[in-house]
């Protein structure tokens, strides 16, 4: 889907708040699950996900005890959240998202995609995130949730 068909899509939410929504305890939780009231409730528009954070969330998730039946059912739950897009991985994300990692040594498979998806498919290639590792991405400017909240 290139970016022009996204229209009013604007801003990536990146997984360190969608992790901190869903786990029981987190210093994030508070302003995460603020934040995900104020997308639901269209207060920025609409929001992207890239869909590689669902991985990322089982692998973060299934470290804290959560059965997987538990985590499929916290995941169900917040790709229902109104004002989310979830957007798919693609070759052309797969490529840069490559590219990121060697250009800028970013270590982090996802953070690679987050940012890969975000400047891909977000007009105003924004990502909403409390890791700096998204600073160094020319092009890329990162919003701290507890700024939005």
């Amino acid at each position: 889907m290139p970016l022009k068909e996204l229209g009013g899509w604007a801003m990536l939410i990146e997984t360190d708040v969608l992790v901190a929504h869903l786990k029981d305890r987190d210093w994030l939780k508070d302003v995460a699950d603020k934040l995900l009231l104020r997308i639901a409730n269209g207060d920025f528009g609409k929001v992207l996900v890239s869909r590689e954070v669902i991985h990322e969330i089982y692998y973060v998730l299934s470290r804290t005890g959560l059965s997987r039946r538990e985590i499929l059912n916290r995941v169900g739950a917040l790709t229902h959240i109104p004002n989310l897009r979830w957007i798919p991985t693609t070759v052309d994300v797969d490529l840069l998202a490559l590219a990121l990692m060697d250009q800028y040594g970013i270590s982090s498979i996802f953070d690679a995609y987050n940012a890969a998806t975000c400047l891909l498919y977000d007009k105003d290639r924004k990502i909403i995130s409390t890791d700096n590792v998204y600073d160094k991405v020319v092009g890329l400017t990162r919003i701290d949730p507890r700024s939005l909240v």
